[in-house]
């Protein structure tokens, strides 16, 4: 609901693929990412009634309440009272009503959709003669999982069953035109959560402003502090482990929380509660781009304890900006910070102990956390690059294109 990595791969791509040449418009709903000046945006807003079931009314303004009776308004309305998210379908028929409308000013020679995964994408495909690619970031049954391993209590497990569409998902996926992901590990997944041939997920993996995100030696490092950065309502992102693992670390060593994700952090607050760590826990918020790198300046060691990364954006950041990282196994960490040792420590998902000790190890060895940081930033430049991540999503555009063309002239020769 409020994804950081699918608004920093929205507003990076469409950048790249302005700078290539292309003649990009964006269709987004809310939280939007940052202005993109390169290419024209069409804001399609909703009242966010999800995030206030209790007091829905706050998210509607004055002098718009009426406006909630309309028929897509009103359907979110009723069906996040008893705690379902229908956004991702309602913004998909949002969206094929304003692609509907555009169209008919210019058409588009390939439309891009990012993980809305709604019944308004497949209208899409069967309305307009340009090709479809959807990126599948990961699947959300990935999230569920996550939930139900940390969740007790029936009640609570029944309502993340209800929150999750992905009954929609199963239906829509394998009608998709043509899926791409970000890594070889969220392929895998993907081709596995929705009976999709591996061979039909194409891979293209996200870039890194290493320009932006990059060591600063003048800036003083905060003695023992570690930073994780992330959404800490969505418990595949594996903070509670590294709160727990908080307790077999020496009393000195502190720990950066940058929560970007929802407004209210209930997770974390209760997380807090649960381990009683004091001060020796800081959460910000939401910061601004340039303070967040400060941050990962300003850290010695950067910690991403997730059970499930479709790519891994706070941990390729972190090495680019010269942090030697810790990483868990979980999904595509392995293939973005690569081998254990060698450009990041590694460790199993899930396990506390083992993260304080790999901790604990780069802690205590000021070469080994140079060496790791070295090498980290090496491996982030050479490859994870936008400008690489635009021209090959441009060749699969161009795929795509022929193929449709081709068919068209089979069909009418």
């Amino acid at each position: 609901m409020y994804c950081g990595g699918q608004g920093v791969y929205v507003y990076y791509l469409s950048k790249y693929l302005a700078r290539l040449g292309h003649d990009v418009e964006l269709i987004q709903g809310p939280p939007y990412t940052w202005e993109t000046p390169w290419c024209r945006e069409h804001h399609l807003p909703n009242f966010n009634l999800f995030a206030t079931q209790k007091f829905f009314y706050k998210n509607v303004p004055k002098g718009e309440f009426f406006r909630l009776f309309s028929p897509y308004h009103f359907y979110e309305y009723v069906l996040t009272r008893v705690g379902f998210f229908p956004e991702m379908l309602t913004f998909s028929m949002r969206a094929y009503a304003e692609l509907a409308r555009l169209w008919r000013q210019k058409p588009f020679d390939v439309v891009h959709d990012n993980q809305t995964l709604g019944f308004g994408i497949v209208l899409v495909q069967k309305t307009f003669p340009a090709p479809v690619l959807t990126t599948i970031h990961h699947p959300l049954s990935e999230d569920q999982r996550a939930d139900f391993q940390q969740l007790r209590g029936f009640e609570h497990r029944l309502r993340r069953a209800a929150y999750y569409p992905l009954l929609m998902h199963r239906l829509v996926v394998p009608r998709l035109e043509k899926v791409v992901t970000v890594s070889h590990s969220a392929a895998r997944s993907v081709a596995q959560a929705y009976g999709i041939p591996l061979p039909e997920v194409s891979v293209v993996y996200n870039g890194v402003d290493t320009e932006l995100f990059q060591p600063d030696p003048g800036r003083p490092k905060q003695k023992n502090q570690l930073i994780f950065v992330g959404n800490t309502e969505d418990r595949k992102k594996g903070i509670r482990y590294l709160l727990e693992a908080m307790l077999y670390l020496p009393k000195e060593v502190r720990l950066l929380v940058v929560d970007g994700g929802a407004p209210r952090q209930i997770v974390m607050g209760e997380l807090q509660r649960c381990f009683n760590l004091g001060d020796r826990v800081r959460a910000t918020g939401k910061i601004a781009t340039g303070q967040l790198v400060r941050a990962y300046q300003e850290s010695e060691i950067s910690v991403s304890p997730s059970l499930y990364e479709g790519f891994g954006f706070p941990a390729a950041e972190a090495m680019a900006c010269g942090l030697p990282a810790v990483a868990t196994d979980g999904g595509a960490l392995p293939e973005v910070v690569g081998k254990n040792g060698e450009t990041a420590l590694l460790v199993p998902k899930q396990d506390a102990r083992a993260l304080a000790r790999a901790i604990n190890l780069l802690l205590q060895n000021r070469e080994l956390r140079a060496r790791l940081a070295e090498k980290g930033r090496q491996r982030v430049v050479s490859m994870f690059s936008w400008e690489s991540a635009a021209k090959n999503m441009t060749s699969l555009y161009q795929e795509l294109i022929a193929a449709k063309n081709s068919r068209r002239k089979f069909l009418f020769a």
